[in-house]
């Protein structure tokens, strides 16, 4: 149990867990998922924390993108972004990088979703830690975290 699971059951929303064996030296954790799992990449969504002004923010793209700081500044209303650290990250998340869900966060965070979402019945988001990935509705993610969709991606 982690805590993204946890959230996700509090809320009382349909999911569905899926666990694989986490190759450490994987060097893309969404894609390993991907293959592993047997989903199309573009079904697979990585969570990004990035300081957007003052504010942290969560980005939520798919794996197969990067993420475009400009548009995401635009769609959190700042003037810049950048990544965040990796430590403060993990503070800030108390999630490990490699397995940060977008999903119970020790400190909640504003939370962006691209709009690729918007394609599918259900995407996958890490659900706590790597190898383990949690199956949901786009619109419940949103619901959970009280995101927005936005145009986050480089094309």
């Amino acid at each position: 149990m982690t805590p993204a699971i946890e959230a996700a059951r509090r809320a009382g929303i349909a999911f569905a867990i899926h666990e694989y064996s986490h190759d450490p030296g994987a060097v893309s954790y969404g894609l390993e998922a991907a293959a592993k799992l047997g989903v199309p990449a573009q079904q697979i969504f990585k969570t990004l924390v990035a300081e957007a002004g003052a504010e942290q923010v969560v980005a939520i793209i798919p794996v197969e993108h990067t993420l475009n700081l400009k548009k995401l500044a635009r769609a959190a209303g700042a003037k810049k972004a950048a990544m965040a650290d990796g430590k403060q990250v993990e503070r800030s998340s108390g999630y490990v990088l490699g397995g940060v869900s977008p999903l119970g966060q020790k400190r909640a965070l504003r939370t962006l979703l691209d709009a690729r979402a918007g394609a599918f019945a259900n995407i996958y988001v890490s659900a706590g830690r790597r190898g383990l990935e949690i199956q949901l509705a786009p619109g419940d993610l949103l619901a959970i975290t009280g995101g927005v969709l936005a145009d986050l991606c480089n094309e």
